[in-house]
């Protein structure tokens, strides 16, 4: 966990003006305890990668908000595909070889998706 004046501490480009403004946007979500806004290691994470969007890549501040919103997604998607691998890795031979093949040959899956 980490204060807001340690992360602007670490961070030498960002502006606490802008940390505030992404924290009213909800593009970053700190915790608080006692009066005091904290950010777990997922949200620095966040907000280094927010910060090279603005500060090093100069993507508008309109266009980050979507960018993070794919990026979620991808994320969320990555996590899917995990519990899908751990589903199929604890069926039997016979199940996880018939979705291989369907995957192989396309078999029962929607190309155009």
């Amino acid at each position: 966990m980490m204060r807001v004046d340690e992360i602007v501490e670490q961070i030498e480009t960002l502006q606490r003006s802008d940390l505030d403004a992404w924290i009213s946007e909800a593009l970053i979500s700190p915790q608080e305890d006692a009066g005091t806004l904290f950010f777990s290691e997922m949200e620095c994470a966040r907000i280094r990668l927010i910060c090279t969007l603005h500060y090093e890549l100069e993507i508008d501040a309109e266009t980050v908000p979507v960018v993070l919103s794919l990026v979620d997604q991808l994320h969320q998607t990555r996590q899917r595909l995990l519990k899908l691998t751990a589903a199929v890795a604890a069926q039997d031979k016979a199940v996880q070889a018939a979705i291989l093949a369907a995957i192989d040959l396309g078999d029962g899956i929607d190309e155009k998706s």
